[in-house]
């Protein structure tokens, strides 16, 4: 099976290339389609041809007359991207074999029971073995009966109201699929499905329906529309557009797809965690920069329509002086444009002058060239990251990365889109993690790094060290 992290270290259009067109997806020829140059090219990273996709679409229930749309648009943001898309409405393409071909399968519209038990468990294999899934529309609509495919998918449908329009407010602004949407509402047409359940404590949301801008919904005002998730050794992205056929017309609707792909076959990264009890503390308005102040020269230019706050020469910081925060789990997403230096700062006390921060507190390193304890992922001049699953983990410049930086006590933990690449306890008793401000550097008029959703969580708190017993025959008084 191929693996499916790997690292890009150019764009989307640029990186993935166009892998060989090997045999048929299933096992009648004339049943499925391929698209690719038919020469097999080699990537920088890996030494890997371009990522392979089966675009499944069988029907056992309610067939949407969006499918062949939906498999041509697949097969266009294909040949756009780079990589190999084969089609199959035979359910004999599964089988260990031919599915170890494919770095994810798209369920695109099926319904109803679509696979007998062989060829599920041959699909669970697939999964926990490495591969991926990628559910649109009525994917949800499929397999009731099969506990592994409800995990998977991540809700089952319920119902649906009229097709109409509706507004889809992003919640995660660094994945893929949606870190194109901005800040405002996404307004679209389609057909919202209502889910049986939840999948907010199990999958990352990357974004809901606002109920009160359409009739029919029937979740309570928490209302999934897209979602991902790390199941069982695979990844699972599910997106609840794409009943209409104007649906893979939309250039943002075709971006949301096209990201939700990339991240599934492994080409982007992003933190598939769910993420619960955190309260913003920057979310892209200008209200919410009134409890930061600038220490130090620069500053920070505010783009209100996406939402990102980007640095502006220095070298300085914005900090946050509402409160100090003891044990807690701070989460930013930030971009580089290119060879950019920045980074947060954690644990230092109140103060306007930006070398506080560096004296007193602890960095963690944004920067693509340095040696390794000053590289991104680093504690800046005391710990390197992991580098191996830094690297794996990392998205290159021009894409969005998340953060989660975990304070509890004297250890700090970094995960960098979901992964621990660090993991550093202080022993300087000059300095303490266990209260300070945090705050995200400006470092000069050559770095452009933004920043956008900075939340945060408190933690319970760490206990404090007990005291070293006394040396025998070092205690007592005379």
């Amino acid at each position: 099976m191929r693996g499916r992290a790997r690292l890009l270290t150019a764009t989307a259009a640029a990186a993935l290339l166009i892998g060989c067109v090997s045999g048929p997806a299933a096992s009648e020829p004339s049943r499925t389609t391929g698209t690719g140059t038919g020469k097999e090219q080699e990537r920088g990273h890996g030494g890997k041809a371009g990522e392979r996709v089966l675009v499944f679409s069988k029907t056992a229930g309610f067939r949407h007359d969006s499918i062949p749309t939906g498999v041509e648009t697949v097969k266009e943001l294909g040949a756009e991207n780079g990589f190999t898309v084969d089609a199959t409405e035979d359910a004999r393409a599964f089988t260990g074999k031919n599915l170890s071909r494919y770095d994810a399968v798209v369920w695109l519209s099926t319904t109803g029971d679509v696979l007998d038990a062989t060829q599920q468990r041959a699909f669970e294999r697939y999964v926990r073995g490495g591969g991926a899934y990628v559910g649109v529309h009525a994917a949800a609509d499929t397999e009731y009966d099969w506990p592994f495919y409800g995990g998977l998918a991540g809700a089952y449908f319920q119902s649906h109201p009229a097709i109409q329009r509706a507004e889809v407010h992003v919640e995660d602004h660094a994945h893929p699929a949606t870190a194109h949407l901005g800040s405002g509402a996404w307004e679209r047409t389609d057909e919202w499905y209502n889910y049986r359940s939840n999948p907010r404590d199990r999958a990352r949301v990357l974004a809901t329906l606002d109920e009160s801008s359409y009739s029919g919904g029937s979740m309570s005002g928490d209302h999934p529309i897209a979602w991902c998730q790390d199941y069982q050794g695979g990844r699972s992205f599910y997106t609840g557009g794409g009943h209409t056929k104007e649906s893979y017309a939309e250039p943002a609707f075709r971006r949301h797809l096209l990201g939700g792909i990339r991240w599934a076959v492994g080409a982007a990264q992003a933190d598939c965690r769910p993420e619960k009890g955190y309260t913003p503390i920057f979310d892209g308005t200008a209200a919410s920069l009134d409890g930061w102040k600038q220490a130090g020269p620069g500053s920070f230019a505010l783009k209100e329509d996406d939402g990102t706050l980007s640095t502006v020469g220095g070298m300085g910081m914005l900090w946050y002086d509402r409160r100090e925060l003891g044990s807690y789990s701070l989460k930013l997403d930030w971009r580089m444009a290119g060879d950019d230096n920045s980074g947060i700062f954690v644990g230092f006390p109140s103060s306007d002058d930006p070398w506080s921060a560096v004296d007193n507190g602890y960095e963690i390193q944004i920067d693509a060239t340095d040696v390794p304890e000053k590289t991104t992922g680093s504690v800046y001049g005391f710990r390197s990251a992991d580098l191996k699953k830094r690297d794996k983990a990392l998205n290159p410049p021009g894409e969005w990365n998340t953060y989660e930086i975990r304070v509890e006590g004297e250890r700090l933990r970094v995960y960098l889109n979901g992964v621990k690449i660090n993991d550093f306890t202080n022993t300087d008793p000059a300095r303490s993690l266990r209260q300070g401000h945090i705050g995200i550097q400006n470092h000069g008029d050559s770095d452009e790094v933004s920043f956008r959703d900075i939340r945060v969580k408190d933690l319970p708190s760490a206990p404090a060290p007990a005291p070293s017993a006394p040396k025998p025959g070092s205690g007592g008084g005379r």
